[in-house]
């Protein structure tokens, strides 16, 4: 006999992580590389209510963008310097 409690635990209706298990602070934008949330938006995800989660949802693909522009590579560091 199953617990109908548990049952509905299994079955809740969330949104997933984005979590890839590419964890890598981006030093300026100071967003994961592997899933494009801030720090606070991976620490409250569990917390967050579904509407939250859909609004970062729908931020990730903006922030995707942001991060693969080119920052300069080699030559900007040797101009620095």
């Amino acid at each position: 006999m199953t617990d109908k409690n548990t049952d509905k635990i299994w079955k809740r209706d969330e949104i997933q992580s984005p979590c890839i298990k590419i964890c890598v602070v981006h030093p300026e934008a100071r967003i994961c590389t592997g899933c494009y949330r801030t720090i606070d938006e991976i620490t409250r995800w569990s917390k967050m209510t579904h509407d939250e989660r859909a609004m970062v949802m729908e931020e990730l693909a903006g922030r995707e963008a942001s991060l693969k522009k080119r920052r300069g590579g080699r030559a900007a560091r040797l101009q620095r310097n």
